[in-house]
């Protein structure tokens, strides 16, 4: 179970990265954009249960499981804030929208980075 969360959080971790970045070089939110974020968020939800199955709880009350929970959250109002922005065709948003989804990316990394700490630490 360990090794599939793993695996799962790592995809999360490639498809987002992915997604944001393309956009900020791109210098536009497109709708291929859009899909990577909501695949990097299953991905990552999925993944971050499975994690939550193995340590006996889906909900730690440590930095760690904060700052996932956190970011999961904020993934998630990415996401949906971003199918808003392109649904309305919002041009000025679509072409600013690279802004919020580093900060959103930035955040999203310290859960990863301090779970692969706190796993290699175990």
């Amino acid at each position: 179970m360990l090794l599939i969360a793993m695996n799962l959080i790592f995809v999360a971790c490639i498809l987002y990265t992915i997604g944001v970045w393309s956009e900020k070089i791109q210098g536009r939110l497109k709708p291929w954009h859009l899909v990577v974020f909501w695949l990097g968020l299953f991905f990552d939800t999925v993944g971050t249960g499975a994690m939550g199955i193995h340590a006996g709880s889906i909900i730690q009350f440590n930095f760690h499981g904060i700052t996932g929970m956190s970011a999961i959250l904020l993934m998630l109002f990415h996401s949906i804030w971003a199918s808003i922005v392109l649904f309305k065709n919002q041009r000025e948003k679509i072409l600013q929208f690279h802004k919020f989804s580093l900060v959103v990316w930035i955040i999203w990394l310290i859960p990863m980075i301090t779970g692969m700490i706190y796993g290699s630490s175990m």
